[in-house]
């Protein structure tokens, strides 16, 4: 699964306080119309079908949780939300048609599901996967338009960018300290140029792992040879792969040559909800809070 999850990861992440909580809707205005995204809806949706984690995140998290009637098998959060036997990895479209939807929302169009859905008239918005935190704010307000919660959907907008920007505000930039951010144990892992890799660098961190995709040729997203890894000497781990393969700093210093990697010695593993990590909803403030919280502990 995790395998599966972290080559996934090249092509799309399938990486808050306010995900369970339903807002009164907004009430469209006699002009407002439910478009964004080049997609435009001849009403509010009320049976949306999600088959994107993140995506179903900001939807309870905007209040249009009570729309929603059917999630895909990896949308776990919120507890609540409808979730199914269908697929984002493989989906089909006859399954998803008999959830009779008036929206489906996807990070991905595997096999064209796009055209499939589009062909049997079913209206389809692509949240892919966000490359900078601008995209991600973009979604928001995006399923905002689309669902007739403009104004809740930019309120969340402005809250997130508001809590990231204050814990990096926080926190004493370390240019000269270098990280190691793993998606499994057969050490795939990020470049600065992903969305995760964008928020490591807000901090001004130095992730290990750039020199192995320097021209970009494997999407950000690299596998480290364990010698040259631990030659890194990263400052910092962080692990994207806590729950699924129960990695912890234990497992991490069993690892034949670890016990000398810098972020080893000084107790510097962190590890991560691995759903958290791989997503770019409203939970991305829990991420940055994490690696604030991290940063922090570094010696200055």
């Amino acid at each position: 699964m995790r395998k599966r999850t972290a080559l996934g990861l090249a092509i799309a992440l399938v990486l808050s306080g306010c995900g369970g909580q339903q807002a009164t809707p907004s009430a469209p205005t006699a002009q407002e119309s439910y478009a964004a995204g080049g997609l435009t809806l001849a009403k509010r949706p009320e049976k949306i079908v999600s088959l994107s984690p993140t995506a179903t995140e900001t939807l309870f998290a905007i209040g249009a949780g009570t729309q929603v009637v059917a999630v895909d098998d990896q949308s776990n959060y919120p507890a609540e939300a409808p979730r199914t036997d269908l697929s984002g990895f493989k989906p089909n479209a006859e399954a998803i048609a008999a959830k009779q939807p008036d929206l489906v929302i996807i990070a991905n169009d595997i096999d064209k599901i796009k055209d499939q859905l589009t062909t049997l008239k079913i209206p389809v918005y692509l949240a892919a996967a966000a490359k900078e935190l601008p995209e991600a704010y973009r979604q928001f307000t995006d399923l905002g338009a689309l669902t007739g919660h403009r104004t809740e959907a930019e309120a969340l907008a402005l809250k997130t960018k508001d809590d990231i920007g204050k814990l990096v505000a926080g926190v004493p930039r370390h240019p000269r300290t270098k990280y190691y951010y793993e998606l499994d144990p057969t050490l795939y892992t990020v470049t600065s140029k992903t969305f995760v890799g964008s928020l490591f660098a807000l901090f001004g961190l130095k992730n290990v792992a750039d020199p192995a995709d320097a021209d970009g040729a494997k999407g950000g997203y690299p596998q480290l040879g364990p010698e040259a890894l631990i030659d890194a000497n990263p400052d910092m781990v962080f692990l994207a792969d806590s729950k699924c393969c129960k990695q912890s700093l234990a497992t991490v210093k069993a690892r034949p040559g670890w016990a000398a990697v810098a972020a080893v010695r000084n107790g510097q593993v962190i590890a991560l909800d691995d759903d958290v990590a791989s997503r770019w909803g409203p939970r991305i403030v829990d991420l940055v809070r994490t690696i604030a919280d991290a940063v922090n502990k570094v010696p200055a």
